[in-house]
């Protein structure tokens, strides 16, 4: 028995090494290690020139792909809360307040045309105590009486009852109308445990605009669960925002390869007012 699998191990041996000299039409691509009958890809260090076409088609056709659609588009507007943009709430984000003018022209777009208006608010209860909470939100954990708050400490960010800068509720200037929906979820990604892809689906959406905060973190995996949703998602590059700019950028850069179609929010605006008349965008 020994022997006979002495004598396959060389024959096999053999047949390589032969397939290795040429005696064998080598497989297509395997040289550069793409696999038979899949397109070639510019290597970006020797054909820049190229990998910068072959992006733009990408491009094109996902800018074709998540073009809105009437009747099947709507508008999700992140955790716009008085706890991340009150000042002196122990999560504020002063960036935040700067891209409260876009986010607003986006929900008056989106109404002016029938597109839904969806608003989400993280919320935090001792009654569910979340990893988000303990340990990586401390912040949202109650404080005690006559302890220290502030970012780092206990201080009932977004706590649900809670008053003042660090309220879970909408700031006024984006509060919801009667009959829009608001999505309370206790996790970073709104789709999680939460009613809103049956929202979406029971009014055959398929198109989604995200704004909101923060970029890195629910704006982040509420996109990532739409995308796995196969939600066609366009994110407004200028209606988001992050703790650290290097953060924003990251984001965008990934979700724009990989994930969602990324455009300015004056686009997604005018692309929206357009399905009131059904006409298509300037």
């Amino acid at each position: 028995m020994l022997s006979e699998m002495v004598a396959l191990l060389a024959l096999f041996a053999s047949g390589c090494t032969e397939e290795r000299r040429g005696d064998r039409t080598p497989i297509e691509g395997a040289a550069s290690g793409r696999k038979s009958g899949e397109p070639l890809r510019a290597d970006p260090q020797e054909a820049p020139g190229d990998l910068e076409s072959l992006l733009s088609v990408k491009r094109a056709r996902i800018a074709e792909s998540h073009r809105f659609l009437r009747g099947r588009t709507a508008l999700l507007v992140v955790d716009m809360q008085r706890g991340f943009l009150d000042p002196g709430a122990a999560l504020e984000v002063p960036a935040a307040r700067s891209i409260v003018p876009a986010v607003r022209s986006l929900v008056e777009s989106a109404r002016a045309s029938g597109v839904p208006v969806i608003f989400t608010q993280f919320v935090y209860a001792p009654e569910v105590p979340s990893l988000r909470g303990e340990p990586f939100g401390p912040e949202h954990l109650p404080a005690a009486p006559g302890a220290p708050t502030g970012f780092g400490r206990p201080s009932g960010n977004c706590l649900v009852g809670r008053d003042g800068p660090d309220s879970p509720e909408l700031i006024p200037e984006l509060r919801p109308l009667p009959g829009e929906l608001v999505v309370r979820g206790h996790t970073y990604d709104k789709f999680q445990g939460t009613c809103l892809d049956q929202a979406l689906r029971s009014r055959d959406v398929r198109y989604l605009v995200i704004t909101g905060i923060l970029t890195e973190v629910c704006v982040n995996a509420t996109l990532m669960g739409a995308a796995s949703r196969e939600y066609r998602v366009t994110v407004a590059s200028d209606a988001v925002a992050a703790l650290r700019p290097h953060l924003q950028s990251a984001c965008l850069e990934i979700w724009e390869r990989k994930f969602a179609r990324v455009i300015k929010a004056a686009e997604a605006a005018a692309e929206l007012r357009a399905l009131m008349e059904g006409r298509p965008p300037r």
